[in-house]
């Protein structure tokens, strides 16, 4: 299915189940969105890296590779957000889920209403600037670099790939340097209060930031735990 909306924003829904997918077009399109959909997990995957979409609708279970294995293999050549569709209930699946790169998650049944708004926050968080409680001048600490501006950051002469979420994580912890941050402040002060992830959320995206701005991932001596509390950054 392709519908053409009045916006200019893409949106790839990967769903093999019929009355769903149709579901979740008609609602986008009367959103404005433009809606291509596939589905089985080859296709996606082909999909995504042949075309320019603003944002990925990806169900778990799916024929072919799963969705897990269509996020991974995105995620290792793009940085366009995914919200990823699970019928299952078990934590292991969401958090694994955001291990390997998606952005956020539903669980069916959902709202139409609740996936909506959930769209409408990644497509945000990912065309604009990170949100005001975050840096909104460049930091720099050590060989790390960061410009909200230009939604950049490097380490050293690399520059980091970084998720809208990684981005905005790093530049509110780079922008309370040296305090100690709950992880309801971190997903209040990074991702705002309309973000419904729960506190694990901020673990998964710590590990991953750990991967990419340590000299050490085992041994983090930029974004230290707290114990007892959360993180602190210390560059």
């Amino acid at each position: 299915m392709t519908t053409r909306g009045t916006s200019e924003q893409s949106i790839l829904v990967v769903e093999d189940e019929r009355p769903l997918a149709d579901a979740l077009r008609f609602n986008l399109e009367r959103q404005g969105y433009s809606v291509h959909g596939v589905d089985n997990g080859y296709d996606a995957v082909e999909f995504a890296m042949s075309n320019d979409i603003d944002l990925i609708v990806l169900d778990v279970m799916l024929p072919g590779i799963d969705g897990l294995e269509v996020c991974r293999r995105i995620r290792a050549r793009s940085s366009v957000p995914i919200l990823m569709l699970t019928a299952r209930g078990e934590e292991i699946d969401r958090v694994l889920g955001l291990e390997i790169g998606a952005d956020d998650y539903l669980t069916k049944p959902f709202s139409l209403r609740e996936l909506i708004a959930r769209v409408r926050a990644l497509l945000r968080r990912s065309g604009q600037p990170p949100v005001a409680r975050a840096a909104t001048v460049a930091r720099e600490s050590g060989d790390l670099k960061l410009s909200p501006s230009e939604r950049r950051a490097w380490k050293g002469q690399q520059e980091l790939i970084l998720r809208p979420r990684e981005f905005e994580l790093l530049a509110f912890l780079m922008h309370n340097h040296g305090l100690a941050l709950t992880r309801q402040q971190i997903l209040d002060g990074a991702w705002g209060s309309e973000f419904s992830g729960d506190e694990r959320t901020v673990d998964v995206h710590v590990r991953g930031l750990r991967e990419l701005i340590e000299h050490d991932s085992r041994r983090p001596a930029r974004i230290v735990t707290v114990r007892g509390v959360g993180y602190r950054f210390e560059g």
